[in-house]
C-alpha cells in the first residue's frame, strides 16, 4: 500500500502508523501498540512519536514503558541537532529517565547516509554515551 501511494520507503513505519495524517505526513502522531510473545517474555511495543509537536503523546507512551529504545539518526547534521542543547534526542532520553524508564537501548539509524562509516558510528556512541550519562543512565549497561 505504501509503494502504491509513492511512499515505499515508509513501508515499515506503516505497520504501526495507521492514521491517515501519519501516512500523509510521514511521521508518527499518536502512540500505537504491537504485542507479541517469546518463550520467556510477553512484549508490548509502544511506538511513540518523536516529533516535537506531539511530545504529549510521546510522554503518554513512554510513561507505560519498562524499557526505551532511543532511535538516533546518524546523518550529518541530524545527529548533531538531536543531541544539541534543545535537541529532541536529548529531550527524549531525559523524559524517559524522568518517567521511570531505567532500561535503555540505543539504535543508530540511517547509517547508510554515512556509507556505514565505522568512525561515524564510534563518534555517535561516544557522544551519546556522554549525554545519557548526564541524564542518569549508565552507558556501560546500555546496548548500542
Amino acid at each position: 500500500e505504501a509503494a502504491e501511494l509513492g511512499k515505499g520507503s515508509f513501508k515499515y513505519a506503516w505497520v504501526l502508523d495507521k492514521l491517515k495524517a501519519e501516512r500523509e505526513r510521514g511521521i508518527t502522531i499518536d502512540i500505537a501498540l504491537w504485542k507479541f510473545e517469546t518463550p520467556k517474555y510477553y512484549v508490548t511495543v509502544i511506538d511513540a512519536p518523536g516529533h516535537r509537536d506531539f511530545i504529549k503523546n510521546m510522554i503518554t507512551g513512554t510513561s507505560q514503558a519498562d524499557c526505551a529504545i532511543l532511535i538516533i539518526a546518524a546523518g550529518t547534521g541530524e545527529f548533531e541537532a538531536g543531541i544539541s542543547k534543545d535537541g529532541q534526542t536529548r529531550e527524549h532520553a531525559l523524559l524517559a529517565y524522568t518517567l521511570g524508564v531505567k532500561q535503555l537501548i540505543v539504535a543508530i539509524n540511517k547509517m547508510d547516509t554515512t556509507k556505514w562509516s565505522e568512525e561515524r558510528y564510534q563518534e555517535i556512541i561516544k557522544e551519546t554515551s556522554n549525554f545519557i550519562k548526564k541524564v542518569g543512565y549508565n552507558p556501560k549497561t546500555v546496548p548500542f
